[in-house]
């Protein structure tokens, strides 16, 4: 869902104008209702910042411009977006993470995560490029569209308060390189490198369009999703189903097809204690429904579930883990 959208241009007088607030505001209204203080001082300094990094004149004036892109079937938006076409005419939109943060600790034992101070005191966190990339990855997992038409998503983030240290920065630390390596960081005095990483995916300006194919695309999961999907289940006793789960199984499946064709809802609850198998029918149904390329999400209050999936997959299939293990993202 498209909350504010533009051209460069646009965006570039919007900000000199000072009306850039109030812009993102008249379509976040309506959608979200009122922002907090916080987040209207948000987007009044990183706009401002990210006028400065649009301002290379090799970047297109007719390249697309999204604020607060919100992922279907999340809570999440994607803070800043720049669509346009690459150096063979492909689609590309490069995915921008912003952050007001100063300072930040790593923590050990724990992937993606660091601490930062937010809400009012010291919190656990993804780290930025975890965030950039997990959002890249969720679009182009359920997005029909972006997977048929190759659409290339290029995640970063921006910390534009943030000055880098010159040995053991904690941003930095080996622990993230997985994800530094798919979603590059950049902070204080290091626009020209941001502007660089713009200009090596965004060639030509699309007017918009590569935006509003993303924002119409058809939700359907993806060949490589489902395939992860199976392979974690394949020859793992552990999923094995018995008895009445077998038969729970085949019943859910039944409703999900029969709401698939006449579009109406049903609800099938499963009760039973600690070890009756809850979990287990829950993971296979999410890979059977997803084969069937139906979007479904599997979602728990308890982490416990989660932190078993993401042992047993980490390190095998990280676009997976993103999928399952995340609490306030996409559950699937």
């Amino acid at each position: 869902m498209l909350v504010y959208e533009s051209v460069k241009k646009d965006f570039g007088e919007c900000v000199i104008n000072d009306i850039i607030v109030d812009k993102i505001k008249e379509k976040y209204i309506p959608k979200f209702g009122n922002p907090s203080k916080s987040e209207e001082r948000s987007w009044k300094n990183s706009m401002r910042y990210m006028f400065i990094v649009m301002s290379n004149s090799n970047i297109p004036d007719n390249s697309g411009i999204a604020i607060e892109f919100n992922i279907p079937y999340t809570s999440k938006r994607v803070d800043f977006i720049i669509s346009g076409r690459d150096e063979n005419d492909n689609g590309a939109a490069v995915i921008i993470e912003l952050k007001q943060w100063e300072k930040v600790e790593k923590v050990e034992g724990k992937d993606g995560i660091v601490k930062t101070y937010i809400g009012g005191s010291n919190r656990e966190t993804t780290h930025p490029s975890y965030q950039a990339w997990s959002y890249a990855s969720v679009i182009s997992d359920f997005n029909e569209i972006v997977q048929k038409e190759n659409i290339k998503l290029l995640p970063c983030a921006y910390l534009h308060n943030y000055k880098k240290k010159e040995k053991n920065d904690p941003l930095l630390s080996s622990i993230y390189g997985y994800y530094l390596e798919k979603a590059p960081i950049y902070s204080f005095g290091e626009i020209k490198f941001l502007q660089q990483f713009i200009l090596k995916h965004i060639k030509k300006g699309d007017n918009k369009e590569i935006l509003y194919k993303i924002e119409n695309g058809k939700l359907k999961p993806s060949k490589s999703l489902q395939d992860s999907l199976s392979s974690m289940l394949a020859g793992n006793s552990e999923f094995v189903m018995i008895d009445e789960q077998k038969v729970v199984y085949e019943k859910a499946i039944e409703m999900a097809l029969k709401s698939q064709k006449d579009n109406k809802k049903r609800v099938l609850i499963v009760e039973g204690g600690p070890g009756t198998g809850k979990s287990v029918l829950a993971i296979n149904l999410l890979t059977e429904l997803t084969k069937k390329e139906l979007v479904c999400q599997y979602t728990s209050k308890n982490a416990a579930p989660r932190n078993v999936y993401f042992q047993k997959l980490k390190g095998k299939h990280k676009t997976l883990v993103l999928k399952i293990c995340l609490k306030d993202q996409v559950h699937t």
